[in-house]
């Protein structure tokens, strides 16, 4: 079980493949399973990337985290994490809702470094009360499969989801719920009172290819606020996908691989 010690921190990472590093950051709650279930069926189909997944503290099998206090804390511990496992190599970075929040933290401290960013559903205004949401909405839902899962199953997958079918529910269970459930709840409530930066890292220009993906019905952070970025990332494709919420890359899993080879061939394309 790798761990690496950042300053009393012992963070559990896992990493598949060689070549290009690229940091994988999970959201607030979850572990690396629901990086690691939606990113590494896109890498059967590319070599040359060494995927470097991460469990952020209060979560997965991160230990001794207690003077993490916020999340300026949570993005020193992964920039740490980071100089020290890949010390003078440039990377790419992929995050997820609250990773992705990490992610823009990541470019303002280390722009330079970062040759290419990916945002999946990410969280662009840290206070809730401040986002611009649409109403939860099901697009599609097996009453049948349904009927077959307990209340506590039932009602945390019709909290978020939009597509409410059986595959939809195994990847929910597998790469998220797993996760969510042995998560330091008292740790996290900490953070959440603290969970802005202390520094605004919407302001930055951010000039290498990036992409967005968007969920039109994800209530949890919206899609509208990431679009008043569109001038601070010039090279980032901006995609809104329908039948699509906060768990996007499974709701849409076959867009999301596309989007992601795409960007990755752009990361690398000769300039």
């Amino acid at each position: 079980m790798p761990e690496l010690k950042v300053k009393d921190v012992k963070v559990h990472y896992q990493v598949y493949g060689t070549g290009k590093p690229i940091i994988m950051i999970h959201g607030f709650s979850p572990d690396m399973r629901l990086m690691t279930g939606c990113m590494e069926p896109v890498f059967l189909k590319r070599e040359g990337y060494k995927r470097i997944y991460i469990d952020l503290p209060g979560m997965g099998k991160t230990k001794e985290y207690d003077g993490v206090k916020n999340s300026d804390d949570m993005l020193d511990i992964v920039i740490e994490f980071i100089d020290n496992i890949i010390p003078n190599e440039s990377f790419l970075v992929v995050g997820e809702s609250y990773g992705g929040y990490l992610a823009k933290g990541i470019i303002h401290k280390r722009k330079k470094k970062v040759d290419g960013a990916a945002f999946i559903c990410p969280v662009i205004i840290p206070e809730v009360s401040e986002r611009t949401l649409p109403d939860h909405s099901i697009v599609y839902k097996d009453n049948e499969f349904l009927e077959q899962l307990d209340k506590d199953e039932r009602e945390g997958f019709d909290s978020v989801s939009v597509i409410q079918d059986e595959y939809n529910f195994n990847r929910f269970k597998n790469e998220i719920l797993t996760g969510c459930k042995i998560a330091d709840g008292q740790f996290l409530a900490k953070i959440k009172q603290q969970y802005s930066f202390t520094f605004d890292a919407g302001q930055d220009l951010y000039e290498l290819p990036s992409v967005f993906l968007l969920g039109r019905q994800d209530s949890m952070v919206g899609f509208k606020d990431a679009l008043d970025l569109i001038d601070k990332f010039p090279r980032a494709t901006f995609a809104i996908l329908d039948k699509a919420g906060h768990n996007l890359q499974i709701e849409q899993k076959a867009v999301f691989d596309t989007h992601i080879m795409d960007w990755l061939a752009r990361v690398t394309e000769k300039k």
